[in-house]
């Protein structure tokens, strides 16, 4: 239902508008339920400041606003935000539109959205899908002080971690700040075509998992298209590789210079962000140890409840590490699931017996686990995937290595399924 004070400006002619038109400004209303939602609060993220240093507003903001004026009948007030919203974003094409139906609302009814544009029924589908996702995701944003699932433990060097929730169509920035993730900054993304959980080279979809920002690919040296820049990502990670999932080129970039946004789905798999958005995130991640986690739907939990998590994962571990001091071959193997795969390829008995005579040999050895990273990893099944660097001491001999550890819950109980060094 729509707000009873737009229903009955329609009806009372108060808004040139016929209440039967399927108009797109009045299907929002009605969509997003804009007139429930209170004077938004405004955050760091209520703002974006792009590598020029100029302020500029929040889109989504003035978006709402703009819906919100509209529902309450105030249309001056919508216009006024609706222009404030052209001057900031001149390419943003969906502003356009919204502008261009509002000053025509001012002198004849309109027979559907777009009617001051008359532009192709695909394409507005397209702006009606990102308005309505923009809108809904800032309804939905999470409570400052939640934790997405997925964030588990950072480790200190990391000092942010990008969540992408691909069914709001949202990249979240949360900073480390003294090993507990804080929501700085949100933005609205989009992705692949046909969705996600990418499988193979060309589907156009976007990958679900944990992954890392390989390297900085400045604007100049690529073609528009990609904006001012792109990061791209280690996708396909070791857990794709071993589940049969291919592809490659998957990369957070921009917008070409005369597009301020795409729709919700519009890329070949990559997440693409309008380019203020993009500098603004590509001026503070750190190359190889900033995680991006792209998940199909975010989960946010209590401070509490992400401490348990912790607290759990840290235990599964340490219990790791206690067997494989004590060199005992039915205590280590216990940790590992029968699903196991090696990096070769190997079931869990064949690799297991070429590992043995190494754990064997150790003498009176003292494992030390530090730089510690958890993940929920993203999917229908429970999994989490930690990494770290294991020292081992051996008599006179020290080794050290950074191992990820991928694990599976079966039957109530946390089993390794996967183990590479990294």
């Amino acid at each position: 239902m729509f707000s009873a004070v737009l229903k009955n400006a329609l009806l009372s002619k108060r808004v040139k508008l016929r209440p039967v038109a399927s108009i797109f400004l009045v299907s929002l209303v009605m969509l997003t339920g804009i007139h429930e939602v209170h004077a938004a609060r405004r955050t760091k993220s209520d703002s974006t400041e792009p590598a020029s240093g100029v302020s500029l507003p929040n889109p989504d903001l003035l978006l709402i606003e703009t819906m919100r004026a509209l529902s309450n009948n105030q249309l001056s007030l919508a216009q006024q935000k609706i222009d404030e919203l052209v001057v900031a974003y001149p390419h943003f094409q969906l502003a356009h539109l919204i502008r261009g139906d509002l000053l025509l609302m001012h002198t004849r009814p309109l027979q559907g959205f777009g009617s001051a544009a008359n532009s192709q029924p695909e394409k507005l589908k397209e702006l009606r899908d990102e308005a309505a996702a923009r809108i809904r995701a800032y309804q939905q944003r999470p409570a400052p002080d939640a934790i997405p699932r997925v964030l588990i433990q950072l480790k200190e060097d990391q000092k942010q971690a990008l969540v992408v929730d691909a069914k709001r169509s949202r990249l979240f920035v949360y900073d480390n700040q003294s090993g507990v993730p804080k929501l700085i900054s949100d933005h609205y993304i989009s992705q692949g075509k046909f969705g996600i959980n990418k499988f193979k080279e060309g589907d156009q979809k976007t990958p679900i998992g944990v992954y890392y920002i390989t390297s900085r690919l400045s604007g100049s040296k690529l073609p528009d298209f990609y904006g001012p820049g792109a990061l791209p990502l280690n996708y396909p990670n070791e857990w794709d590789k071993v589940n049969g999932r291919s592809g490659s080129g998957i990369w957070l970039h921009g917008m070409p210079s005369a597009n301020f946004s795409r729709p919700p789905l519009a890329s070949d798999g990559c997440v693409v962000l309008t380019n203020p958005d993009f500098l603004r995130i590509a001026a503070t991640v750190d190359i190889g140890r900033t995680p991006v986690i792209i998940s199909d739907q975010l989960e946010f939990v209590t401070a509490q409840q992400w401490q348990q998590e912790r607290q759990t994962a840290n235990k599964l571990l340490e219990d790791w590490r206690l067997d494989m001091e004590s060199q005992n071959a039915n205590r280590i193997f216990a940790n590992y699931s029968r699903n196991f795969k090696s990096v070769q390829g190997e079931d869990l008995n064949a690799w297991f017996a070429k590992q043995r005579p190494s754990w064997e040999g150790w003498t009176t050895p003292i494992v030390r686990l530090k730089d510690i990273t958890h993940f929920r990893y993203p999917g229908k099944d429970e999994m989490l995937v930690s990494t770290f660097t294991m020292e081992l001491s051996s008599g006179k001999s020290k080794m050290s290595s950074r191992k990820r550890q991928y694990w599976i819950k079966e039957s109530n109980k946390w089993r390794i399924v996967y183990e590479t060094n990294v």
